[in-house]
């Protein structure tokens, strides 16, 4: 069994006409602003990346990565990657897994629209949980490490980087669910009822344990590189939905993966698989991995999270789905998102069902 994802959305290819930009200017800005750059410069555009267009830097000595915000018209608050420049640079100040980034160009002049460039960091990207790829005793160690760094991100000390105003502490779950209901609404191709039950339910009934962590917003496996030959991760990738925020939203945005119906946002959800025998922790056992790296006694409220996170994933997919009706989506697999947001949100309001919502 193959890692199918990984054929479709891994690697690089041509740049789409409709990203493409003059390479020669971007190559005459690193020259002024990437310490060390030397040309000549060729662009290729990975294929994966939904939202921002990401590119591959190839120079004769070294590859970098540039991710920019796509052209066209945008949804407010959408595609900010000099978020995303500002999180990573702070992170790998400690330490933290993350590339190596360069700088940040807001000078819409060079390729149309704000980007940054950052290091490539080479290793393995995996796209299938069941980690077809992986001998059977090789996969639990990558879970492991996989939640061993997400908790690392949630233990940071993000006042003393300076991150404090890099989100508002607090009322997470209310202000999520406000953005992602005027999202989906913004971007809504249909009505379906279930989402429209979730927008009513989850405001009302936000459990009271309120934190606040740095989160990465869509902690997931192919949103990392891992070392080419170790269960070990280094660079989490991806960090446009990063703000302050309640880690158990995270961590249970992270835990999606069990659940997730087969026909919602992924065809290689672990739902209904042999875990046992793939050697990969059941949910159970991922968050008591998770509850000992992090201190915690356990987890309350569980239903309410992965109702939660059901519905913000349904939010983000519609967003996708809107973009493709406007005309701004950078991916050629995002048209087929718009069949997954219902099973999304019915499973969201099962588990909302669960909770007490009747």
């Amino acid at each position: 069994m193959k890692d199918e994802a990984a054929e479709k959305f891994g690697g690089t290819k041509d740049v789409e006409t409709s990203h493409a930009f003059d390479a020669a200017r971007l190559e005459q800005y690193m020259q002024a602003h990437v310490d060390g750059f030397e040309g000549p410069l060729e662009v290729r555009q990975f294929k994966g990346g939904q939202s921002n267009p990401t590119y591959q830097l190839i120079t004769p000595n070294k590859k970098y990565v540039m991710r920019r915000k796509p052209p066209g018209k945008l949804l407010p608050s959408a595609h900010a990657v000099d978020r995303e420049y500002r999180i990573i640079t702070a992170l790998h100040s400690v330490g933290f897994p993350v590339a190596k980034s360069y700088c940040l160009c807001e000078d819409e002049s060079v390729t149309g629209t704000m980007f940054y460039i950052m290091d490539m960091v080479e290793g393995r990207i995996l796209w299938d949980p069941h980690l077809p790829d992986i001998p059977r005793e090789g996969r639990r160690p990558i879970f492991e490490a996989k939640i061993e760094t997400l908790a690392q991100l949630h233990k940071v000390d993000y006042v003393s980087l300076g991150l404090e105003d890099f989100g508002k502490p607090g009322n997470y779950f209310a202000r999520q669910i406000s953005r992602w209901t005027k999202q989906y609404v913004a971007s809504e191709t249909q009505s379906i009822e279930s989402m429209n039950k979730l927008m009513e339910w989850l405001p009302n009934n936000i459990p009271g344990d309120d934190e606040t962590s740095i989160v990465h917003g869509d902690y997931r496996l192919d949103n990392m590189v891992l070392h080419p030959t170790e269960p070990k991760v280094k660079a989490v990738l991806d960090w446009e939905l990063s703000t302050l925020g309640h880690p158990l939203g995270d961590f249970t945005y992270h835990l999606m993966q069990w659940y997730m119906p087969k026909d919602g946002a992924s065809t290689t959800s672990l739902m209904g698989s042999d875990l046992k025998d793939l050697n990969i922790p059941t949910a159970e056992e991922y968050t008591a991995l998770y509850c000992r790296h992090t201190g915690r006694d356990g987890i309350e409220n569980m239903d309410f999270y992965i109702a939660y996170n059901m519905f913000r994933l349904a939010g983000i997919l519609q967003g996708i789905v809107g973009r493709v009706r406007d005309g701004t989506a950078s991916n050629a697999h995002a048209a087929a998102m718009a069949d997954r947001v219902q099973p999304l949100s019915d499973t969201g309001w099962a588990f909302a069902l669960r909770a007490g919502a009747v």
